[in-house]
């Protein structure tokens, strides 16, 4: 079977991908993943069909160990399959498309000299990235002539010094750079790293200046879940279907949303919102971070302990349990919104958005997995819900004091070997993943409580009054410590009875 390239499409296929190849570079893109190529490369494309964007992309990998992927996408001209499948307005959907937006990728640390050629090409714009959290990072680096620079941030920096001195400072000549890693304001963590870099290297003042005057760190949250390649066998039949393998095939849900702190200007020069993507130009973040945080990441910190305790495997199937996917949308709804300064109406359209998410088939969102450093999560997602009624002298609604509970049995835990473990309600054992202090801290407590025979409103008042977990004394909110022990007791007796 062929290989997917421009040869394997037909005339009218090929057309884009033509078109592409002869189109300058205005984006150089660090990063040769998955997400970007669901996300970002997939709204390039979007905008390129509707003639709205010009340019084309010039792709390269931020790590030596991409080069395998780089080679893979020039090996097929830049092309690849994106499949969109998922829930859309309660549907079924599934829509394919073939990628063009790359008219070229290369590989810096065998080609550092292209990176710089691109650097100092006058129709280059934009510079989009996703090296990860731990690649937004400073690390001292040693600056040698005609050397690939390691880090991405000091790659940036030695490409930005280069543009300067070829265009002598211009003010018209800066770049606008959009990093795309999940890290809060990752555009102003981008800029700190580059100045950081030109502070090391002893650059010249001017540049300094020009960096922070005419070059543009936006700040941005993105919002997907690309799922990458499918299965064995579904990659097979579509291939067969197709007519051509795609070795970079990559699956995407329906939802997206980019949110770039910026003027909506903006969109005249990367035309998403023009092109009927969601992609919004905002003055503040905060009200997108904040209802991700507390409503998506929310809902998952609220259901992973219950689910686990009741031997829910999945996110899917959790939502879909009749008593356990009630509990979560009803605490979302009428306890979490509520704690939000933003519309209720604007928050529950995102609610369902989300939950409509959870329920997509082609997505398996193990529970163990989300489970991970479940307290400090809880801390950042729930904890500010929580407080924002304790704060008022209220009770803290059943939703979210029964979510805590959850949290608090599941960390009923003893150590085996070098894990902590737990046990299920129904006593089947499941491995927790954290901090060693924080389960060592746990497992101490409820050691100590089963040696003593402690009444368990004392342990759950323990647990809740440990400043080293929660950063505050939670058993002094209104009737949060007595509403846990309820809900715990209540599991316990249903345990007893089994």
């Amino acid at each position: 079977m062929r290989q997917l390239n421009r040869s394997a499409l037909q005339d009218e296929e090929a057309k884009l991908p033509k078109e592409t190849s002869a189109s300058p570079v205005t984006v150089l893109q660090i990063g040769e993943g998955n997400f970007l190529r669901g996300f970002f490369d997939w709204m390039v494309h979007e905008s390129r069909k509707q003639g709205l964007f010009q340019g084309s992309v010039a792709v390269t990998q931020p790590r030596p160990s991409g080069k395998p992927k780089i080679d893979a996408l020039a090996g097929q001209d830049g092309l690849y399959t994106l499949v969109i499948r998922g829930l859309e307005n309660g549907a079924s959907v599934e829509r394919k498309e073939v990628i063009s937006v790359f008219s070229e990728a290369f590989d810096p640390y065998g080609d550092w000299a292209r990176m710089v050629e691109l650097a100092v090409s006058p129709e280059l714009r934009f510079i989009v990235s996703n090296t990860t959290e731990a690649g937004l990072v400073y690390r001292p680096e040693e600056l040698t002539e005609g050397a690939p620079i390691v880090s991405f941030p000091g790659k940036v920096a030695y490409l930005l010094y280069r543009r300067y001195l070829k265009f002598d400072g211009a003010a018209d000549r800066g770049l606008i750079l959009l990093p795309c890693e999940l890290l809060e304001r990752n555009g102003d963590a981008l800029k700190e790293a580059v100045l950081k870099y030109a502070t090391d290297w002893e650059l010249p003042e001017t540049f300094v200046d020009w960096v922070q005057r005419h070059n543009r760190f936006l700040n941005s949250l993105v919002d997907r879940i690309v799922t990458g390649y499918p299965d064995r066998v579904q990659a097979e039949q579509w291939f067969a279907e197709w007519g051509y393998e795609d070795g970079l095939l990559c699956t995407a849900e329906p939802y997206h949303l980019w949110a770039i702190e910026g003027e909506p200007e903006l969109d005249e020069e990367l035309p998403f919102n023009r092109s009927g993507l969601n992609v919004q130009w905002v003055e503040d973040l905060k009200p997108f971070q904040q209802r991700k945080v507390r409503i998506l990441n929310g809902a998952h910190t609220l259901m992973t302990p219950i689910g686990i305790l009741h031997g829910v495997e999945h996110v899917r199937e959790l939502m879909e349990h009749e008593k356990l996917g009630a509990f979560v949308r009803s605490t979302v709804y009428e306890e979490i919104i509520p704690s939000l300064p933003y519309p209720a109406r604007e928050m529950r359209d995102y609610a369902d958005a989300v939950f409509e998410r959870y329920l997509n088939p082609y997505i398996r969102h193990r529970l163990a997995d989300i489970a991970m450093n479940s307290i400090s999560k809880f801390k950042t997602r729930l904890i500010p819900s929580l407080s924002y009624y304790a704060q008022r002298g209220e009770r803290v609604p059943t939703g979210l004091a029964q979510g805590l509970a959850g949290l608090v049995r599941y960390y009923h835990v003893k150590r085996n070997g070098d894990q902590f473990e737990g046990r299920s309600l129904s006593g089947q054992p499941y491995t927790v993943r954290d901090d060693a202090k924080v389960l060592d801290t746990l497992a101490g407590i409820w050691a100590d409580a089963e040696h003593a025979n402690e009444a368990l409103i004392a342990t759950v008042t323990r647990i809740l009054s440990d400043e080293t977990l929660w950063g505050e004394d939670l058993a002094r909110w209104n009737g949060l410590a007595s509403e846990v022990t309820e809900t715990l007791a209540g599991w316990t007796a249903k345990e007893e009875q089994q």
